[in-house]
């Protein structure tokens, strides 16, 4: 990856001998395989390594989980925050593996919709709830600073399954925590 770095850095009509260059390489290849860590990572793992028998079927809510990952189209990152939910059916997971589960499907190449489907997907597939809800706030490099140059603009997806989809009551209900924000 290092020498692709260079050629790349050859290409652009830069030095990569030049002092501020000299490690470039090797810090983009760092960087690289971090960012696109989450390929070695098993979402359904994270999950069942931590589940716990409940009575409670009450809405689960951690918001404001924030995240970061890279576009596919331009390799350029998105960042963000994800508000995941689920309603328990018999089993709760630890609180944590909900924000390791959207860093593990963030670090890969993504597009904003597949990354809210795959978490909604690994929650339902892992605790078998009767309803989850992801939704992702996110604003994207590759709309900031090239192409349309919008650095205001936000996009926001949603995967919604089982009664967060099917009772409007009970999606009012967790839109109303989300963007209520009665905590900070």
């Amino acid at each position: 990856m290092e020498t692709l770095v260079r050629q790349m850095l050859e290409q652009l009509g830069e030095d990569p001998t030049r002092e501020g260059l000299v490690k470039t390489p090797s810090r983009v290849a760092k960087a690289m395989k971090f960012m696109t860590g989450g390929y070695e990572e098993d979402p359904l793992e994270i999950l069942r390594s931590a589940l716990f028998t409940v009575d409670n079927a009450e809405i689960v809510l951690v918001r404001d989980i924030d995240f970061a990952s890279m576009c596919e189209h331009h390799m350029l990152p998105f960042m963000g925050k994800a508000h995941v939910a689920y309603i328990p059916n018999g089993k709760v997971v630890g609180l944590s593996k909900l924000a390791r589960v959207v860093d593990t499907f963030a670090r890969r190449l993504q597009v904003q919709e597949r990354l809210t489907s795959q978490v909604a997907e690994a929650l339902q597939t892992a605790l078998n709830p009767t309803g989850v809800a992801v939704v992702l706030e996110a604003t994207h490099l590759c709309m900031v600073v090239r192409g349309v140059q919008k650095p205001n603009a936000i996009t926001v997806t949603s995967a919604m399954l089982g009664d967060f989809r099917d009772n409007p009551m009970t999606r009012a209900e967790l839109l109303q925590l989300i963007h209520g924000r009665p905590h900070r």
